[in-house]
């Protein structure tokens, strides 16, 4: 499956107070007019009418866009507190295009808009390339609809990072083939951080971050200084999206970033957010290193959160104790670079269910399933390393895995323990290894 990136040029933005229509922007029901005069089809919901001349073909999901964009309008309204019935009339344009000099003809593609290769928005408007892929032509209504929205109700105004990242964070969605009664009837469901990769075809951001080389993975400050120009590269995007899914996701940060998107999203949004009451400007570093050092679908940030204390020095034999259901644990003990040191491990976790029966798995792991390289519930040890220059980004190096084994300290600083699992399959786990270390005697 060929990935295509979000090549979206950059936004015509309006000032925070700017929240009515600009005197100069067409009304919809003008443009409306206009499309209808040009034999082009219109689609109405409460929130969108979408204009395009993409002939009707049966099952395209076409039809069904008004109704997923109002769904997903909610979702919207309800991040940053919204009300929604004060915002009830809030409604957006969008043109769907195939043929671009029928939209020019019509006067509904202004020659102010850029040439652009994917989407573009202008305030209430945009405009975006059909897609022959149903999901990604979705996400990318969705994500101009995001950027409508927070220019109009929002003022946004930020730096390229959070604009675009936002934009990524709530477009990303599932449909639900069977929804619940409480859904609508289109089975729209947000998943900013997406369950399975079958959920967000073609987007690709996640094995993206994952296939960057060592050394070329960004780090939080590099993300909050990416300038305008680098977002037409789908690295650009992953990476201010991995940004917002962590401030937002994580339990040490949401909080704070919440209160900070309350506030007036303008061009001091990341100043205020660096300086806000609460920041930990370190920890939110190391947490979106250790993010991207695990990124997977469905990723836990409940069960994956690291403590980064300091440890007690390991002088002699200790235990630590290592929950099947957690990502990365800390053991408690801290060892020092250079020297050797011994494991034994017992006990078992659960690790899933087959059908008839729940999954189970000692230290050594099963070899039903792997995950990176190496059996699923296998014990694995690391620590938290610096690469061997300035440029590389820190992440957990795995020493020593199994039962049973002997491993030298890469670092001076604390071990880490956790069992083989995708971190988005950790909810279902339960059970515990002990996990003796010992320093090994010269």
């Amino acid at each position: 499956m060929r990935i295509r990136p979000l090549l979206l040029a950059a936004l015509l933005v309006v000032s925070a107070a700017s929240h009515a229509r600009a005197a100069d922007e067409p009304s919809i029901a003008s443009l409306t007019a206009s499309a209808r005069r040009a034999g082009l089809r219109v689609l109405q919901g409460d929130h969108l009418t979408l204009i395009t001349d993409r002939p009707v073909r049966a099952g395209d999901g076409v039809e069904d866009l008004p109704r997923i964009f109002d769904a997903a309008w909610k979702t919207w309204c309800q991040h940053f507190d919204l009300d929604l019935a004060a915002h009830r009339e809030w409604r957006a344009c969008g043109c769907l295009v195939v043929d671009r000099e029928r939209f020019r003809e019509a006067g509904l593609l202004p020659d102010a808009i850029p040439d652009f290769a994917n989407g573009f928005c202008d305030r209430h408007r945009f405009w975006m390339a059909d897609q022959s892929n149903p999901a990604y032509r979705r996400h990318l209504l969705l994500h101009e609809g995001v950027h409508a929205f927070t220019i109009t109700l929002r003022g946004l105004n930020t730096q390229p990072w959070y604009l675009e990242g936002i934009a990524e964070y709530l477009a990303t969605h599932r449909l639900d083939a069977d929804p619940a009664p409480e859904q609508s009837t289109t089975g729209f469901v947000s998943t900013p951080m997406p369950s399975r990769s079958t959920d967000v075809e073609q987007l690709g951001r996640i094995e993206m971050l994952r296939g960057l080389k060592p050394g070329t993975c960004p780090g939080l400050d590099d993300v909050f200084a990416t300038p305008a120009a680098n977002h037409g590269d789908l690295s650009a995007y992953a990476a201010s999206w991995a940004a917002v899914a962590l401030l937002s996701l994580h339990p040490a940060h949401a909080p704070t970033f919440a209160t900070v998107q309350r506030g007036s999203l303008d061009a001091d949004f990341t100043e205020r957010l660096v300086h806000a009451p609460g920041w930990d400007a370190a920890r939110a570093s190391r947490d979106f290193d250790a993010f991207l050092s695990e990124l997977d679908y469905g990723y836990d940030f409940n069960r994956s959160q690291i403590d980064w204390s300091s440890g007690r020095p390991l002088d002699v034999r200790q235990q630590a104790l290592v929950g099947g259901d957690q990502g990365w644990q800390h053991s408690g003990w801290s060892v020092s670079k250079g020297d050797r040191y011994t494991l034994r491990a017992t006990g078992r976790c659960t690790i899933g269910r087959l059908p008839e029966m729940a999954l189970e798995s000692e230290a050594d792991g099963i070899s039903l399933r792997w995950y990176r390289g190496r059996p699923l519930g296998r014990l694995l040890l690391s620590q938290w390393v610096h690469g061997d220059t300035a440029a590389d980004r820190p992440r957990f190096a795995v020493l020593a895995e199994g039962a049973t084994g002997e491993f030298r300290a890469m670092t001076d600083g604390v071990i880490y323990l956790k069992i083989n699992e995708p971190p988005g399959e950790l909810a279902d786990n339960a059970g515990r290894l002990t996990v003796e270390l010992a320093p090994l005697k010269q």
